[in-house]
Parts: structure tokens; sequence; C-alpha cells
């Protein structure tokens, strides 16, 4: 006699995402694991007297979204830090800091450091980064820093500047008229990030709440791309103790190769709910910071320096030293992840990776594609791990046309091309925002429409295509018998509705091994 299921999802539209995708009104599981999709007739003899019996009233139901890239412990602390997501200006960045500051005079003594994050000065009318000027008025003692929301710049008032100036490279502290402006890039970021570094509680606060959002967004799994910290450990922690809601892929920094190696750590170890993944590092920057690396000079370079190397962006590791790592880790048999974003720094990376015995080895970001480049991808076995709510920035007059130039921003992010081309495509976020079905509506409605995906293609992504970036192809990413029951029920269908619209629909429900994670109506 077959065993009654654990809970039964009637009523809805599932979509499988398979390839080509199945529809189907019901699905049951058990023991955290999907044993049956069909009609209402086929499904509910699994119905048993202890089976909880979910009436979706018609909704979609979807396998949960895997975000392939992205930083928790930051979203987590924007959360509970000063969010300058919402600034729309320099001011209102400034006064969003001083009511953190003056939260901290309540709660914390004068060492304290004021944090911001997630600032974008490209959606302001005064288009300028944050100065040493400006964060000066949020607070005259206390060190205060304004981290952009690509994460490879940032703002610092005088008391963070002269703490931390004498460990930061000078190539990478901007400057006016010879004297630091308060914006530091790449390297000298570095030492901001040592300096402001949570503590095991802090970051358990961070995680904790980062968690929390992930599911209420549909998140049932994320590559968390995390830099030297006790993020693993309290990941590691949360799953002992049976509180960590989401599954969560390691996806370690380079500063942490070593310590992976003496540990013995290979890709794919670990539980259930955390694993090993890959070992990421960079070979660029970011557009936003005119870091990332070209060919051809930014178009809005400094015309007196356009001759110079600065003019095409910057390595952040070097093509040596990247081939030197990627050799190295992949022969401990870890999985590469290497971010790349221009042009020039793509072509070094895929070259590094041509070189390694490992498959599945993957490359981070890709924005900036040549036809050339694009094919070498679709020939390799390299995934390409993009991200498409950047696409935010590639619309007319933003901030790709004005560091780009209109044809390079129409190029950017070639989703179509790569994937008429063979390649394997996940989508991630980089927390830019971390919400899924934002980054599907930017796939839909992408400013060249020759790089448009349909909304299934993107989904797919979000879905299949990232769990195959974390081996994960066998377990998550679809809702088929075996699968596990990692699911995510909206309130209104992506392909019902406007693809402008997409990103404003809401998640119902969040289920991650078959137990509710995240329901908008509460507990049942």
């Amino acid at each position: 006699m077959t065993a009654a299921a654990d809970l039964v999802l009637t009523n809805a539209e599932i979509h499988a995402l398979t390839d080509p995708d199945e529809t189907a009104e019901a699905l049951a599981v058990r023991d955290g694991r999907i044993v049956a999709v069909g009609s209402a007739f086929d499904v509910e003899h699994l119905a048993g007297v202890e089976t909880t019996v979910r009436d979706c009233e018609g909704r979609v139901v979807l396998p949960g979204f895997v975000d392939a890239h992205t930083h928790l412990p930051m979203v987590g602390r924007r959360l509970v830090n000063a969010d300058l997501s919402a600034a729309d200006s320099p001011g209102a960045a400034v006064d969003l800091l001083a009511a953190r500051a003056a939260e901290l005079d309540a709660e914390e003594g004068p060492d304290r450091w004021v944090l911001g994050f997630g600032y974008d000065e490209s959606a302001w009318a005064d288009d300028r980064y944050l100065t040493a000027d400006d964060l000066d008025r949020v607070d005259t003692d206390r060190p205060v820093a304004a981290v952009r929301e690509d994460m490879h710049l940032a703002s610092l008032d005088s008391v963070a500047l002269n703490r931390l100036r004498g460990s930061m490279p000078g190539a990478d502290v901007r400057t006016r008229a010879g004297e630091p402006t308060g914006v530091v890039v790449e390297r000298a970021l570095d030492a901001v990030w040592d300096a402001i570094e949570p503590d095991r509680s802090a970051m358990g606060r961070a995680i904790r709440a980062a968690t929390e959002r992930a599911t209420e967004l549909g998140v049932v799994g994320v590559h968390d791309m995390v830099r030297r910290s006790v993020a693993p450990a309290v990941y590691r922690e949360l799953d002992r103790v049976d509180e960590l809601p989401i599954r969560v892929r390691l996806n370690y920094w380079s500063d942490h190769l070593d310590a992976v190696e003496e540990l013995g750590l290979r890709t794919n170890h670990g539980s259930d709910r955390v694993r090993a993944g890959a070992i990421k590092t960079y070979t660029d920057g970011s557009i936003g910071g005119r870091t990332a690396k070209l060919s051809e000079p930014y178009a809005d370079a400094d015309p007196d320096d356009n001759e110079s190397e600065a003019a095409t962006g910057q390595w952040v590791v070097d093509p040596e030293e990247l081939r030197d790592l990627v050799a190295r880790a992949d022969a401990a048999d870890l999985q590469v992840t290497v971010h790349a974003i221009g042009d020039e720094a793509i072509r070094e990376t895929l070259d590094a990776l041509a070189a390694a015995d490992g498959a599945r080895h993957r490359i981070e970001h890709a924005e900036v594609l040549t036809d050339e480049l694009v094919e070498r991808i679709g020939e390799s076995d390299v995934v390409a791990s993009m991200q498409p709510n950047f696409l935010k920035w590639a619309r007319a007059d933003g901030l790709y046309a004005a560091r780009l130039g209109d044809e390079r921003r129409r190029a950017s992010n070639r989703f179509a091309d790569l994937q008429e081309a063979g390649a394997d495509l996940a989508f991630g976020s980089d927390c830019m925002p971390l919400d899924p079905l934002f980054g599907v509506g930017q796939a839909a409605t992408a400013p060249d429409d020759r790089q448009r995906l349909s909304v299934t293609e993107a989904l797919r992504a979000y879905t299949s295509g990232a769990a195959y970036a974390g081996f994960d192809e066998d377990r998550l990413g679809t809702v088929e018998a075996g699968t596990l029951a990692d699911l995510v029920v909206l309130d209104r269908s992506p392909w019902a509705v406007d693809p402008d619209e997409i990103g404003a629909i809401d998640v119902r429900t969040t289920l991650v091994g078959g137990e509710v994670v995240f329901d908008r109506d509460g507990p049942r």
C-alpha cells in the first residue's frame, strides 16, 4: 500500500519548468520530496488522515528560486543599518545616515561605525558619489561609511579616512587636487570591510534578517559569496539547530583558499542545507565605479587621461595571478567562479578557465561581451552566472549609457545570444535587489529586444539554471517526482501580466523541503 503524503497542493497552476515546460494542477510531498505531480484526481488518493491539504486557489506554483550569486550578510546588514537604496539625493543619504547615528547614540559608544549600504548615485539628479564633505555632516566623532550598491566603491567621512588611510593602496583612494575625496574603490575597500566586519553575534542577526527576507521573495537557496568572515560558521550553526530556513552554497572568496585546502573541503561537501561551493575571485571591478576592465576606454573617461590604463578600468587580480589561483583551486577539486564584467576581463578569465581540468567552472556577471566571447562561452563548459537586475542601469540615458556609450550599453548582458550559442545560463541578484521576480521582469523587458528572454526562459535561469551552476540539478530547479519540495506559490501568473508588472507580483507561500517557511496569510 502506498504511504500517505505529508502535504498535497491542489487547485494550482503548477509549472514544472522542465524543457519543455509541463503543467499540472496538484502535487504530493512525502519526507521533503515531491512524490507525485498531476491532476487533482491523480494525486488525491495520496491524501491520508494526517495529510495537510492546501488549496492554492488557482495560483501559480513554481520550483523555488535559487539565487546563483548573492551576499546574504550584506542583505542583512542593509536591513539592520541604514538602507541607502531609498535615497534619491546626496542629502537624503546623509539624512538616513544621520538617523542611524541617532539610533546609535541611544545604544552604543562613540567608536561604533555609522554604516549605510546600497546607495546608487546614478539614480540621483546630482549624479555624483558621496564624499567626506557630505558624510562629515552625519557625525563629528564617529567613523561613517556609505557603501555603493555594487560594493566596489565606498564613501568615508574624515574620521574613517584618517583611521584607515595608512592601510589603503594609494591608487584606489580617489583624490582631488592631491587630497582624498572620501571615495575609495576595490582594494582600498578591503580595509573598510576589515574595520566593519561584524562579530559572530551581529553576523547572526544579519543572516537571520536576510534569510527571512529571502523566504518572503520565494528564494529557497542561495550561492553566497562569502569573504573572510564568520558567516560560514553562523550558517552551519543555524543549520545544526534547525533554524536555517533556506539552502546555502558557500562560494568562498579566494582569501579562504588556504583554510579550505587545510580543512580538506571539496566542492559539494556538506549537509542537506549547507554545502561548500566554489572558490571565488575577481579579475576587475564594476561599471559604476569605472573599474570594470574594458578593451576600449570608458565613454566618460577624462579626455586628458584617455590614453592611460585607468581609462579602461583596472585589474583587481591580474591575469597571471588569476591563472595561478584557478590552477591551484582546480587541482584541489574545487569549482572556481570568477567575477569578470568588462570584455578584457572576460577574455582573460576564459583563458584561465580553459587551462583547468575541472568542469562547470563559472564566470560571474559577463556583462560586456563581444561576438567572439559569446561564442567561446557557448562552446565551453563554463556557466554564465549573470544578474538580470543589472539591466536597470542599461536603460536609455542610464548609467551604462554614460559609462559605456550607447552601442556598448545596448550590447551588455547578452542573455539571448548566450542561450542561442549553447551557454548554460544561471541567474542571481548580487543583492541589487535580492528579488528574483524583479530580475525576471528585467530579462523579459531587456532594453535591446534582441536580448529579451521569454518568461519561461528567465524563470528557468533562476531555477534549474541556478541549480545546475551549483551541481544541484538532480534535486532542485524543477517540479518533478523525486525532486526536493522547494516551491513558491505566486499571487499572479508571470505569464498573464504585462512583463513590466512581473516584478510587482507577490509571493504568497514559500516551502523548503515541504515545510512552509513563509506564508503571507500567516500560519494555517
